[in-house]
């Protein structure tokens, strides 16, 4: 059967410039007569381009730290682990997924090429992984190995992007809903967002230490953080909540006590999940690019095993502000 190098060399080109005139790479700058002539010899050789079936023997294990019923109510890891797996589908790989909630969910992952793990793990979790298979990246924490590949939001750039729209709108009174995230071991994983936020808030000389609750990553967090706020007697303008779903249940709040999103209170969300959209008012949001941070994961390592690309990669990926109707300008502001 032929090669690529027999179409190369009967042809007069590099292998590579067969390879991407036969792939019609529109990037690739030959004449037409060149690329003619390539396709007319791997046509009299009866060269046939192997196909993402043909040439596809790579497993990809994907290991999540939510656990099946928790990722569902999550779209922001879904979406990560959507653009990992529509990678995955679009190049022909095969896929080991597991939850580290599964007592079994090492065992899945003993054969894999690459592995992509999705969520917040200790020290010593991310060793056992490494020891399972080095070609491994980390999504949505950074790692401070150095030798270790990892990918996240930039959060203080994000939480600067929300706060600032929100201090140009007049509002200096800004409370923060956030989160609590648990290790595998108990510990608390240290949140970025709300970190921004206090450096943010110590930066500009603004009132923030009784302005912070936190709570879960939920809806039902939310109404109850955004309830224990509206008791107290100098309420803030404005809200920066550390995901969607905590917006979702603070608006609720916000309307059973007979106030006004945005009239009475500005909101911000972070995610920009789908459902931001369809609540009254919509809720303006820091739009995270997760389906892309898992496109970029599985990127990473494909190509890593593909081109045997050892030295590690550290990123951010840049978050930005989608408008909506949840924010308005402060009253007797400029």
């Amino acid at each position: 059967m032929a090669t690529i190098r027999d179409v190369a060399q009967k042809a007069g080109v590099s292998p590579g410039a067969v390879s991407r005139i036969l792939n019609n790479d529109p990037t690739l700058s030959v004449s037409s007569e060149t690329r003619q002539k390539v396709f007319d010899t791997a046509k009299q050789l009866h060269y046939r381009a192997k196909t993402n079936k043909d040439k596809s023997n790579f497993k990809m294990g994907i290991l999540l730290w939510l656990s099946p019923e928790q990722e569902l109510q999550d779209d922001y890891y879904l979406l990560t682990r959507k653009g990992i797996e529509d990678f995955c589908q679009k190049h022909a790989i095969s896929i080991a997924r597991a939850f580290l909630s599964d007592p079994s969910s090492l065992n899945n992952l003993k054969d894999v090429d690459g592995l992509i793990c999705v969520g917040k793990f200790s020290p010593a979790s991310i060793q056992q992984f490494i020891d399972i298979c080095p070609n491994i990246v980390f999504l949505d924490m950074p790692v401070y190995n150095f030798n270790i590949t990892s990918l996240s939001m930039d959060f203080y750039q994000a939480v600067e992007t929300a706060l600032n729209h929100l201090v140009k709108l007049g509002h200096t009174r800004i409370a923060y809903l956030g989160g609590c995230e648990y290790l595998e071991n108990g510990e608390i994983f240290h949140n970025e967002r709300k970190s921004a936020y206090i450096s943010y808030m110590q930066n500009h000389h603004l009132e923030y230490e009784s302005l912070i609750y936190e709570g879960k990553f939920s809806a039902a967090s939310g109404y109850e953080m955004a309830t224990r706020m509206l008791q107290n007697q100098v309420l803030p303008t404005a809200v920066f909540t550390a995901n969607d779903a905590i917006a979702f249940g603070a608006i609720k709040a916000i309307k059973e006590h007979n106030l006004s999103v945005p009239e009475d209170i500005s909101i911000i969300g972070f995610n920009d999940s789908e459902m931001c959209s369809y609540i009254t008012p919509a809720l303006t949001t820091i739009h995270a690019p997760a389906y892309d941070m898992g496109q970029h994961g599985a990127n990473l390592i494909y190509t890593a095993r593909s081109l045997n690309i050892s030295t590690p990669l550290k990123a951010k990926l840049p978050c930005y502000l989608v408008e909506r109707e949840s924010c308005k300008q402060k009253e007797n502001s400029k």
